[in-house]
């Protein structure tokens, strides 16, 4: 029997921390710091480790006789925390430092993408002002700016026009306004198509896929307003069909895993995907991230019925050859809750009503939340994630959304068209 250790404190954490506690084979889960969603599990433990110092980790590990760490968030594996923990002789699920560049640095995974014949947007990479002014006066628009480092999810901005691209390049290499992740920029052509999120696990040669998923980054209906870290998601995504399907594993995925262990360094963890499908059929890479997406694990999540642990552990091992997934065929919805004037200021602290209450099939994963005197309250931009099963879309999304409507804080916002593009 395994013990498992979750790192860091999402909407993601809580859905893989619950759902590696339903394993068969997992005794113990701790998560570390967790929220007061992963509190209020009966089968999880929150403990109080810094993420970012890897010898408390260890030691917590190496006295607690953690079998496994699943390390959620990209800082941390940007940093090198499997690196440390696997010298230390801890099985620590993710990609090594040099691995994770592929979410680190989006001028590390174009170039990559490039070099190795993937598909993806033409575009060109600036530290400098003038030459990023230049390269736009040669574009049609819109065009896609991105910040390089890790800016948490934001650091991406579609300009409509000339003076909208020439005030983000001033404001990301100028004005600092990603700090360090901004200093160099990526100016991409915008695709045109409708996007899906392919996940695997890898174990450096070899590949599962997750259920396919779609989530939703604007803020507003009919996704339009700014970008966030994903209102809601739903799995599987009808986007996504077989020959799609085919086409992404053998052209992205295993192109992918061939290429960075070609070029010394073979990728190991939650391999994601962001694609963009276009009319024709063709799936082109948006960008890499190097662990589960959120929103998109929760959904998942609910879904998978395998024990998680044992595959994390199959792939450090490098021996997920032969396995498989099993999955509840069902539709999967989540609508996620956020704090009103999310992704920009908001308020922090209001208390949550309405979590006891009970809907069969739904499942309420915290993000943003904390214990203060017994109550859960308000502690990020995003909330909640507000999660349905059901044998189609249209009912998996209205119960999601009466579950929704049984839960408030006063400033609660959320869309009411998830799914909408696959309905």
């Amino acid at each position: 029997m395994n013990k498992v250790l979750v790192i860091g404190s999402g909407g993601r954490e809580h859905a893989l921390a619950w759902r590696l506690s339903q394993s068969t084979t997992v005794e113990k889960t701790y998560v570390a710091p967790g929220n007061a969603g992963t509190e209020l599990e009966a089968d999880i433990e929150n403990v109080s480790l810094d993420p970012t110092d890897f010898a408390q980790v260890v030691a917590f590990c190496q006295q607690h006789q953690v079998s496994l760490v699943v390390v959620g968030p990209e800082q941390p594996l940007v940093d090198g925390m499997v690196d440390a923990l696997s010298q230390a002789g801890i099985n620590c699920f993710g990609p090594s430092a040099k691995a994770a560049q592929l979410e680190g640095s989006k001028a590390f995974a174009k170039e990559f993408l490039q070099r190795h014949s993937i598909p993806t947007a033409t575009y060109g990479e600036f530290t400098d002002v003038a030459a990023a002014y230049d390269y736009l006066n040669t574009q049609s628009f819109p065009v896609v700016i991105k910040a390089d480092g890790l800016a948490a999810g934001k650091g991406v901005v579609i300009a409509t026009d000339l003076a909208e691209a020439q005030a983000t390049v001033d404001d990301m290499l100028a004005g600092n306004k990603f700090g360090d992740a901004g200093s160099r920029i990526i100016i991409e052509e915008f695709l045109v198509g409708e996007e899906a999120s392919y996940i695997v696990i890898a174990d450096g040669k070899n590949f599962i896929s997750m259920a396919t998923s779609q989530d939703h980054k604007a803020r507003d209906n009919g996704d339009v307003g700014p970008n966030t870290g994903g209102m809601g998601a739903y799995s599987p995504a009808p986007v996504v069909t077989p020959a799609i399907d085919q086409q992404v594993a053998e052209k992205v995925i295993q192109a992918t895993l061939d290429g960075m262990a070609k070029d010394g360094a073979p990728f190991t963890g939650f391999l994601y995907a962001g694609l963009m499908i276009d009319a024709n059929g063709q799936a082109k890479v948006l960008e890499f991230n190097v662990r589960f997406g959120d929103p998109e694990t929760q959904p998942i999540m609910l879904r998978l019925q395998s024990n998680l642990d044992e595959l994390c552990l199959a792939a450090i091992k490098g021996q997920l050859a032969g396995m498989r997934c099993e999955w509840d065929q069902r539709f999967a919805l989540g609508v996620v809750m956020a704090e009103d004037g999310y992704p920009f200021s908001y308020a922090k602290g209001n208390r949550v009503d309405g979590l006891d209450a009970v809907v069969g099939d739904t499942k309420v994963f915290h993000a943003g939340t904390a214990i203060k005197n017994e109550q859960v309250v308000t502690s990020g931009g995003r909330v909640l994630c507000v999660c349905a099963l059901a044998d189609d879309l249209k009912q998996a999304q209205s119960k999601a959304y009466e579950r929704v409507k049984q839960i408030n804080w006063g400033s609660e916002y959320y869309r009411t068209d998830i799914g909408f593009k696959a309905l």
